[in-house]
């Protein structure tokens, strides 16, 4: 979704941490920007599950158990549907109420000020949870370019106001199965982003 001139991808001299951080934003960027794709799947049956407070197991059963037919109905059922999916995954909505509201213009002005700006194939406003997941992906990414305070300002204020609320109503959605999983995974994910926000640097 976003685009930056300072960095296209980790560099060998971003921290570990960081690095392991920018994944699984982009993984859940992916995951919710997009029906899931044989790369994406090939690249979960790559991450070692051992050692790590996310449930990276539960989602590898689920996601190599499945047909990719099957999780792009389910995917189109929960965010697409016919005229509009089971759930809408904006920030403008959990935050308002509305589409396209106030938060969605601060946002705009946040990402400008970035330096952050969509390519022309992105065709969902830019509070869109994936789209988000996007932007902290690649400024975890590029942590001198980004520094840590600015990453906590961006995430508190576009992420961590609504996005718990949005993991645990798809883990309830009628239509999630396989995104029961990813909604799982996402709500442990930012309960520690906010743990991580919360320390000291």
């Amino acid at each position: 979704m976003a685009t930056s001139d300072a960095t296209a991808a980790c560099s060998p001299a971003v921290p570990s941490e960081e690095q392991a951080r920018a994944g699984v934003y982009t993984l859940l960027g992916a995951l919710l920007g997009a029906p899931c794709t044989k790369d994406v799947r090939n690249f979960l049956a790559t991450i070692d599950a051992r050692d790590t407070t996310l449930p990276w197991q539960q989602l590898q059963a689920e996601i190599t158990s499945a047909e990719l037919q099957a999780l792009a109905h389910e995917y189109n059922a929960l965010f697409i549907g016919l005229g509009r999916g089971e759930l809408l995954p904006y920030g403008s909505v959990y935050l308002s109420g509305f589409l396209q509201e106030k938060p969605l213009a601060d946002l705009r002005q946040d990402l400008a000020r970035l330096g952050l700006e969509t390519t022309e194939e992105t065709h969902e406003p830019e509070d869109h949870a994936g789209a988000l997941c996007e932007v902290m992906g690649l400024m975890a990414s590029a942590p001198t370019d980004y520094s840590h305070e600015t990453q906590k300002t961006f995430f508190t204020q576009h992420l961590g106001s609504w996005m718990t609320e949005f993991f645990e109503d798809l883990v309830k959605a009628r239509d999630s199965g396989f995104y029961r999983v990813v909604g799982e995974f996402g709500k442990t994910f930012i309960a520690l982003e906010k743990q991580y926000f919360a320390m000291e640097v």
